[in-house]
């Protein structure tokens, strides 16, 4: 008993020598080639030791903060303007110097896959954009870095995430966030400030994955979501000795395969086009299907780094969940806004694209209706813009990550400029407003006219109008100034119209300054 508090004395001691004696650290996202928003106090955190005086210098502007019990410690510098570049400097009883320092906005783009979508091809087959060589030879603005967060979900909250910040250049475009670029370069352009991006997304992954254990749990209608995820965790925990036996010898398989792959391929490098599969951890905190496990690996350890916004690419993933899409992506918004403490903040996102075969009936429900509905409906959420992307696909509607990513960098920029920036411009397509129903017509009015509605080609297509049988038939519809008046001679009372509501529909209506209008029904059944 004796030797066990010996030991356990020892143990004490030194973890308390090591406390005393920590060296500063800081959080991975303060390095060279960062980049501070502007205008807002500017937080700066790590660790050091117990008590530990830390200074922190930027731009001559200091701030002296000591470090708590658990050597945990945030300085706050003031409010800076756009500028550059600098050193920030941190020192206590060691001295950290970061060089090529700006301040400017930072923007946070999270989602899935069509988010995660890189400029350029390279190792993954569904990446690269249209005039992928162009763009990246174009691609020299060394005022715009990104700071990518690798894929690291996890069960419990992390403090901290590996990464750094990269210069916008030829030579790193290719593996960076082709919505972020686009979008960014759009701000660069306009306004020639600093943009930092902070790029967390992955493919594949639903929204409540980005979302806090605490903020799901305050929502009941998404307790099924944590319900259905404990089942799974305690499932894996009673069969975790096999499973885990079984992946590991899966995995070390394929790596030795993988192996073998690229030696054929001659680049170590390289995913070989007949690579092996990676086999997929059994472990439900490795899915970025679950709950809060993306935001505990990849979001958390970013907060409180001051953001002037968020931009946000996601949907494909909640089809399961779609009738709870609108309240889970309300959650997560209010989330983010608390987790970064910079007030109401941007908040821009992508309506999910046309996709799969153009529809063959007047109406066609599915999930992606139903979220594109939610995403329509969000835009209720204070201080949020949604960019149409209902014809993105273009002639390749069978992609699910459309390649032409600069329309959708080019509509979010004009959304920022008008809810970011405070500029009077034109940002948004129509946005139907109400109806009234005339003899055998509906009339229909919207808001963001922009200068005038137009119809694509000259001729309005995807419209549909029932009766009160509610059976859906193809309409005629015309723009009359401001109004858009549907019809058909097979109805001769009308009591709704529907516009674009199938998951590829023949979208038509956009307003002159070539934004267009999402899908948008009259009726509630």
């Amino acid at each position: 008993m004796k030797n066990k508090r010996w030991i356990l004395a020892v143990f004490a001691i030194t973890v308390f020598s090591n406390l005393i004696t920590a060296q500063i650290r800081v959080n991975s996202l303060f390095n060279d080639h960062m980049v501070l928003q502007r205008d807002v106090d500017i937080p700066v955190w790590g660790t050091a030791s117990v008590n530990e005086s830390v200074t922190v210098l930027l731009n001559g502007k200091s701030v002296v903060v000591q470090a708590d019990g658990k050597g945990n410690w945030i300085a706050k510098l003031p409010k800076q303007k756009a500028g550059g570049p600098y050193k920030m400097e941190i020192s206590g009883k060691n001295r950290m110097v970061y060089n090529d320092v700006y301040v400017g906005d930072v923007w946070l783009c999270g989602g899935q896959s069509n988010m995660h979508m890189t400029v350029a091809k390279e190792t993954r087959y569904w990446c690269g954009v249209i005039n992928e060589a162009e763009e990246v030879t174009n691609a020299k603005y060394p005022l715009i870095r990104f700071f990518d967060v690798p894929y690291t979900p996890s069960q419990t909250v992390k403090l901290d995430v590996v990464g750094k910040w990269e210069v916008c250049s030829p030579e790193t475009i290719g593996h960076q966030s082709a919505v972020a670029y686009f979008f960014a370069r759009e701000i660069y352009k306009k306004y020639k400030i600093p943009v930092g991006l902070l790029t967390s997304s992955f493919g594949a992954s639903t929204a409540e994955t980005w979302i806090s254990k605490e903020a799901l749990e305050a929502q009941p209608n998404l307790k099924p979501l944590l319900d259905t995820y404990a089942a799974k965790i305690d499932k894996f925990v009673s069969d975790s000795t096999v499973t885990m036996s079984k992946y590991r010898n899966e995995l070390a398989k394929f790596e030795g395969d993988l192996a073998v792959a690229q030696a054929a391929a001659g680049d170590v490098t390289a995913k070989a086009t007949k690579a092996p599969k990676s086999p997929k951890n059994p472990d439900p905190a490795s899915d970025q299907h679950n709950p809060y496990v993306c935001y505990n690996g990849m979001i958390a350890p970013l907060a409180p780094y001051a953001i002037k916004g968020a931009l946000w690419y996601q949907g494909e993933s909640n089809g399961p969940s779609a009738k709870l899409y609108r309240e889970i992506m309300e959650t997560l918004i209010t989330d983010w806004r608390s987790k970064f403490q910079v007030g109401d903040f941007p908040f821009l996102y992508v309506q999910l694209a046309n996709y799969g075969k153009p529809m063959q009936k007047p109406v066609e429900d599915g999930s992606m209706m139903t979220i594109r509905e939610a995403q329509l409906q969000n835009l209720s959420v204070k201080n949020t813009g949604m960019a149409v992307a209902i014809e993105n696909a273009g002639d390749e509607p069978n992609n699910i990550h459309p390649k032409n990513k600069q329309a959708i960098g080019y509509r979010l920029g004009l959304i920022a400029r008008a809810k970011g920036y405070g500029e009077k411009v034109a940002y948004s397509g129509p946005i139907y407003k109400n109806y009234v129903i005339k003899d055998n017509t509906v009339e229909l009015s919207f808001d963001h006219l922009g200068k005038g509605l137009v119809a694509k080609d000259n001729k309005l297509t995807g419209f549909a109008i029932c009766g009160e049988d509610k059976k859906w038939v193809t309409a005629n519809a015309e723009i009359k100034g401001e109004k858009v008046i549907v019809s058909s001679t097979e109805v001769a009372k009308p009591v709704a119209v529907r516009y674009a509501w199938g998951t590829n529909p023949p979208a038509s209506l956009l307003n002159k300054d070539g934004l267009w209008a999402p899908n948008f029904r009259t009726d509630n059944w």
